[in-house]
């Protein structure tokens, strides 16, 4: 897994695994839940999209999983997002790159 930059929407999008499952998405969730005390508060699911929005330093990102596309994080804002807005979403991409590198690599060592 390595991360990718995506600005191709006027925003920036941390696509954090493109070729997964559901099951992915449901980690970096608990990820994100677990080590950052994150909760999510509003969530839209369909058989092929999940869209659940949360804060982050005061900032409104959006987790989302599709099934062509992977696991990406993105600002709610979307096109209006602040600069701000979008260096949090680098940050936070960093953290889950490192954090999911680690937890691959325990499943293999253990």
């Amino acid at each position: 897994m390595s991360l990718a930059l995506r600005t191709d929407f006027g925003c920036t999008e941390a696509i954090i695994d493109d070729d997964c499952g559901y099951n992915r998405f449901h980690e970096v969730a608990h990820i994100l839940s677990d080590d950052l005390d994150i909760q999510f508060y509003q969530k839209s699911d369909s058989p092929d999209s999940s869209y659940w929005d949360f804060q982050y330093k005061g900032f409104v990102l959006t987790l989302h999983y599709n099934i062509y596309t992977g696991v990406t994080i993105y600002p709610f804002k979307f096109r209006e997002a602040l600069r701000k807005e979008n260096d949090a979403v680098v940050e936070l991409a960093s953290f889950l790159e490192k954090k999911l590198l680690v937890h691959h690599m325990k499943k293999y060592v253990a």
